[in-house]
């Protein structure tokens, strides 16, 4: 078994956090004025795992606090991609609703992307990144265990 060695993960994670950094600027330099990646995130997290989910719960899922998560969808919801609507399990939150508008945009921002993982294909091996995936995988549903 591999030493266990601490730095390790700082070298693995510290080489996420800047493609994450990279990644971010590709990603809000093809979405529409005022709109960010994190209001990105939420439109695909709704699609991805389900729309319907209160605030609290996403602030959760996310880990950030209500306060933000309110100040992403508010954004969301003045563009007219998200519609808050009231929970009637709880008359006192809401859930949270993707709009045609907001999931029309979550496909045509991954088609733009498209373009760009294109060009990316030609410059890097796709097999690598194949092979890496379910690791990468593998290691976010174990953090994603640990926090619970």
């Amino acid at each position: 078994m591999p030493d266990p060695n601490p730095a390790v993960f700082f070298e693995v994670f510290n080489e996420i956090g800047i493609i994450e950094q990279l990644s971010r600027a590709v990603l809000e330099a093809r979405l529409p004025h005022g709109l960010i990646a994190p209001h990105f995130t939420v439109l695909n997290h709704l699609v991805r795992v389900r729309d319907g989910q209160t605030p609290v719960h996403m602030a959760r899922a996310f880990q950030v606090p209500k306060t933000s998560m309110t100040h992403t969808l508010k954004g969301l919801e003045a563009h007219g991609l998200v519609q808050l609507r009231p929970n009637e399990e709880d008359g006192r939150s809401k859930r949270v609703w993707l709009t045609d508008a907001g999931r029309a945009l979550r496909a045509e921002t991954i088609a733009v992307l498209g373009l760009e993982f294109a060009q990316m294909a030609k410059d890097f091996d796709v097999e690598r990144l194949l092979a890496i995936t379910p690791v990468l995988r593998d290691l976010r549903i174990m953090m994603d265990a640990a926090r619970d």
